[in-house]
């Protein structure tokens, strides 16, 4: 599903942070101010399960999987003060979302109590003709204004057809006072009133000069989401001189694909090239040789010849692949997530050379990585960094900032497992330690059941050791706490920045569990060769889960606990949830 670059990965609890955090960045504490924006979380709702990984696809879940999954992050964002949500274009067992009164109605207004608006996705009501729900356009207002829907974008609908389907009493009169209420009452929040243009004064974004500190910000804020998966031999990172460098890959020079989706904008300033960002941290610029090799979906005529000349010619190779601009985001599905072929073929003829190999990955998805890329000596996902994209990378590259990035999502070892996901529910027949020999258990014949990199993965340029985990009671009862320590040590020369990860799984339930759940993560900064002590807290609200009558709930049983690095491995303990 392309649009995966839209969400916050495939952890619920982290979806919920994330959601909360962005509206918050967007309204901040006043929505009057001339600087803040009405944040509207989408799509509502369960749009990532689009059958097939296919964009506006159909969505077929149970109410558990979409009360479970897919709407904590939506309450989330609701919570932090959101007032405006979008529905989405997927149906949910056969009802499209935007004329879904159990979605817009009786989740948002009765359960959630939302005082907000909801406005269509663009023209999502007039396509409920094409979805075969509704005969026409009058009929299309007429389903998704009930449902629940306030604002109708783009389509025109609503300005045809609800005066005529208000004044014949097919649309009470109290639903369109509710829905402008809402609307005016929003407006109101945004001072809209006393300034209508609040906002759009002052120059146009083209013609206004780069803030300095928003430049630095964005340098900031590109390094650290840069995740470093492979570092054998340590051959990151590089020096700033002494060794030549051959730049390849069709990302390797210029700016048209760095900023990925969305980035269609005018005013935008372009990006800093790989290209740039490398040669201006070099000593000695001339070290630095640079060929594209390849399109990103397509040879170049004598690319790879000139590609492996340069790799020869090199002490070693950094190797920019992956996902363009057009290759995710909205309507850019893909039935495979690895490399295009031709980007393969370059990455094979150059690791031939047997000089060591820098992957930067471009991707706004996770990706199956094979051959030559899967095993290259190191592998950066740098997804799409925007305007500092280059200078970023540099600081990661050549050492001047620790990668301390992890995956929001777990990258498959093919793309053929798809969903792929830490959270899976276990089965009747569990495959004993990954034991891919073993017969007539939950496997894949041709390869294993892990992720390639598990979600919350991530390493940096100095090694980090889990020890001794303690926990302040076996037996929490039901109202009380449980602490949780762990001893979080560098063994490296330089300081590392640790996301320690909480994990806990439930053994027993009414309700089958998933095999692990993220609860909670610490990212702490460790000096050189010293220890630290990472503790969190658990109680019974962190366990609930929802149960047979469709309620979240709590139940006392047996759980597993890890604190870990990612969503795999760590320390284990147990504990057991009483109720007294």
């Amino acid at each position: 599903w392309g649009r995966g670059i839209e969400g916050a990965g495939e952890d619920v609890y982290l979806a919920n942070l994330f959601a909360a955090a962005r509206v918050r960045g967007f309204q901040g504490s006043d929505l009057s101010r001339g600087d803040a924006l009405l944040a509207t979380p989408k799509h509502f709702a369960a749009y990532g399960a689009a059958e097939g990984g296919l964009d506006y696809a159909a969505t077929d879940i149970s109410e558990r999987t979409l009360r479970q999954v897919y709407l904590p992050p939506f309450r989330a964002a609701l919570d932090a003060g959101a007032l405006s949500v979008m529905s989405a274009f997927n149906e949910i067992s056969g009802i499209p979302s935007i004329a879904n009164p159990a979605l817009l109605t009786g989740v948002l207004r009765d359960e959630w109590k939302f005082k907000g608006f909801v406005v269509s996705d663009y023209t999502a009501d007039e396509e409920l003709i094409a979805h075969g729900y509704a005969a026409n356009g009058r009929e299309a207002a007429k389903q998704s204004f009930l449902a629940g829907t306030d604002v109708s974008m783009q389509s025109g609908l609503y300005m045809r057809y609800l005066p005529e389907l208000v004044a014949s009493g097919e649309v009470p009169m109290a639903r369109l006072d509710d829905a402008v209420r809402r609307v005016l009452w929003v407006k109101q929040k945004l001072g809209l009133f006393d300034q209508p243009f609040r906002g759009l004064d002052g120059p146009p974004a083209q013609a206004r000069p780069e803030n300095p500190a928003h430049i630095a910000l964005a340098r900031e804020d590109a390094r650290r989401s840069i995740v470093m998966l492979r570092n054998e031999r340590a051959v990151l990172p590089l020096p700033k001189s002494g060794k030549k460098i051959a730049l390849i890959g069709p990302f390797a020079s210029g700016t048209q694909d760095l900023l990925g989706a969305w980035s269609l904008f005018p005013g935008q300033s372009a990006p800093v090239g790989i290209e740039d960002g490398l040669r201006a941290a070099l000593r000695d610029r001339a070290a630095l040789t640079v060929v594209r090799g390849s399109g990103i979906d397509s040879p170049l005529a004598g690319g790879i010849e000139a590609a492996v000349a340069a790799a020869r010619n090199a002490d070693v190779v950094v190797l920019a692949v992956g996902e363009g601009q057009l290759m995710s985001g909205e309507a850019r599905s893909r039935t495979d997530i690895g490399l295009p072929q031709a980007q393969q073929d370059l990455a094979e003829a150059v690791a031939a050379t047997g000089k060591p190999v820098v992957v930067l990955l471009s991707n706004g998805r996770a990706m199956a990585l094979r051959g030559a890329v899967r095993n290259a000596d190191a592998i950066l996902v740098t997804w799409f960094l925007g305007v500092q994209t280059g200078a970023a990378i540099a600081d990661v590259v050549f050492g001047d900032f620790n990668p301390s990035g992890r995956l929001p999502v777990s990258f498959p070892q093919t793309s053929g497992q798809v969903p792929f996901y830490y959270g899976q529910k276990r089965t009747g027949r569990p495959l004993p330690d990954n034991d891919q020999a073993m017969a007539f258990k939950t496997r894949y014949v041709d390869t294993t059941n892990q992720a390639l990199y598990p979600f919350g993965y991530g390493i940096g340029y100095a090694p980090v050791r889990y020890d001794g985990v303690e926990l302040s009671r076996d037996r929490l009862p039901l109202g009380s706490t449980l602490r949780v320590r762990a001893t979080v040590t560098n063994t490296g020369q330089r300081e590392a920045e640790e996301v320690v990860q909480l994990y806990t799984a439930e053994r027993a339930a009414s309700v089958t569990r998933p095999v692990r759940e993220l609860k909670n993560f610490r990212k702490v900064r460790i000096e050189p060769g010293a220890s630290k002590v990472v503790e969190f807290t658990l109680g019974a609200e962190d366990l609930q889960f929802i149960g047979r009558d469709m309620k979240p709930t709590v139940e006392p049983g047996e759980f597993d606990l890890w604190v870990a690095p990612s969503a795999t491995g760590g320390i284990r303990k147990s504990f057991a949830l009483t109720r007294e």
